[in-house]
């Protein structure tokens, strides 16, 4: 069951999730895992991991296309509905549905992110069977109850409410929004009162049926199951779902990153910045050396050169980051960071410097020998569980990687020269394109809203 708390915190999950899932972070074959790729009698396609040493199975299920395909005037509705596919379904309606969850310890949850929509099923192998059936009949016939709605509508407003006072989310809500005025990614993913109060019954609904469709879907499944027993429970889970959809495509989308600073005026003591400019996409082939060239300038935590430059070496702020984010239908590298009012002005001033400094130099030899040592060495430890190896199964389907790259993906990172890190930051990085939201009351900078 979803809980709606605050949407800053779930977006921060949310992110930390894509950023395991779609970034390099290790080197040479992890441990020895084996991936196998089971085709059920009816056509439909997972990845397993498969691991008998705990009796557990984890699946990982994603449909493609998830708030951005919200209709207008509906945002909001993916995330909703995201919280009501276990509020009941066919003849059982939500006490009924949790009851049978608890009874055999399943856990059930459903999500939504700009570019999907999916779930995690987490079950003791003895009770697969039983786990495998409510989840076909949540994804089949879910019920929609009235009541159910109105419970989880509340819910987001609540969320909605209180994240109105929330520094991170208004500037991550205005981020966005200057970024892709024109576009769903524009849009929170939670949406607005007015237009979460705007979904109905008949359009959750019309969402399960035109998202919750096979050629959408995208599986990973790891624990204690093999590939003869799977291939027969996917058609049986996922088999009635219809074969397509006929929702239309989201379209690529330009990152409108003009290097202005909007500040909304906020009565806190410390101010929250975000920043941004366009990024790169995970297909392209310096993806790996933008990734190392992030790591080195804000990615790598009390080691990289933003941390030591704005909170180190001048006690600025207490935190500043960067991350890339390679949405579907667009990629844009972000940041942030939260500092006293009276130092805003100077952390961002600095940031432009670093930002400037690694367009026009690149890191030093001794960054880009540390920054490949530790990617490298990091990616056993994204194998902890059966939840983090289906959340990474997942995302090599859909970008299309090949199950050699759990082999092969340290020797990308290993190959990265400077000569790469240097090329590659001189081509992406735009410090006098860089977008700013400032929520707080920042001396020195103008107010506009």
């Amino acid at each position: 069951m979803m809980m709606f708390t605050s949407k800053g915190r779930l977006r921060a999950l949310m992110l930390a999730v894509a950023v395991v899932l779609l970034v390099p972070l290790g080197s040479g074959p992890a441990r020895a895992i084996e991936v196998a790729t089971v085709e059920s009698p009816g056509g439909l396609t997972a990845w397993l991991v498969p691991d008998s040493a705990n009796p557990m199975v984890t699946i990982e299920f994603s449909f493609e296309g998830g708030a951005a395909l919200d209709p207008e005037g509906k945002a909001g509705l993916a995330y909703m509905a995201s919280g009501l596919m276990d509020e009941g379904a066919g003849d059982m309606d939500s006490r009924a549905f949790q009851r049978r969850l608890a009874a055999s310890a399943i856990e059930l949850n459903f999500d939504a992110s700009r570019d999907t929509f999916g779930g995690t099923l987490k079950t003791l192998t003895e009770n697969l069977d039983e786990a495998l059936g409510l989840l076909k009949v949540a994804l089949t016939a879910p019920r929609f109850d009235p009541e159910a709605v109105e419970r989880i509508r509340g819910q987001v407003l609540a969320g909605l409410r209180y994240d109105e006072n929330d520094p991170q989310d208004i500037a991550s809500r205005a981020w966005f929004r200057a970024a892709f005025p024109d576009h769903p990614y524009g849009r929170a993913v939670e949406g607005t009162a007015e237009s979460v109060a705007a979904v109905t019954v008949d359009d959750l609904k019309a969402f399960a049926r035109a998202h919750l469709t096979r050629d959408r879907l995208t599986i990973g499944v790891a624990g204690d199951v093999t590939p003869e027993v799977l291939g027969p429970m996917l058609d049986a889970t996922f088999g009635d779902l219809p074969a397509t959809s006929d929702l239309p495509a989201v379209p690529d989308a330009k990152v409108h990153a003009d290097g202005s600073t909007q500040v909304i005026p906020q009565d806190v003591p410390q101010s929250v910045a975000l920043f941004g400019q366009a990024g790169i996409a995970r297909s392209d082939p310096d993806w790996y050396a933008a990734y190392v060239v992030n790591y080195i300038l804000g990615g790598g935590g009390f080691s990289s050169r933003l941390m030591e430059e704005v909170r180190e070496a001048r006690g600025l702020a207490y935190s500043v980051y960067s991350y890339l984010v390679p949405y579907d239908h667009a990629a844009v590298w972000m940041g942030g960071v939260g500092t006293n009012n009276a130092r805003v002005a100077e952390s961002l001033d600095l940031i432009r410097e670093e930002w400037a400094r690694m367009a026009s130099e690149g890191p030093t030899e001794t960054e880009l020998a540390d920054a490949k040592t530790y990617l490298t060495g990091a990616w056993p430890l994204r194998f902890s569980s059966t939840g983090a190896i289906v959340r990474i199964l997942v995302a090599m389907q859909k970008e299309g990687l090949p199950i050699s790259y759990l082999d092969d993906r340290n020797d990308y990172i290993e190959a990265v020269t400077m000569a790469d890190a240097q090329r590659v930051a001189a081509r992406l990085m735009d410090a006098n394109a860089l977008t700013t939201v400032v929520v707080g009351q920042p001396e020195g900078l103008a107010t506009s809203n």
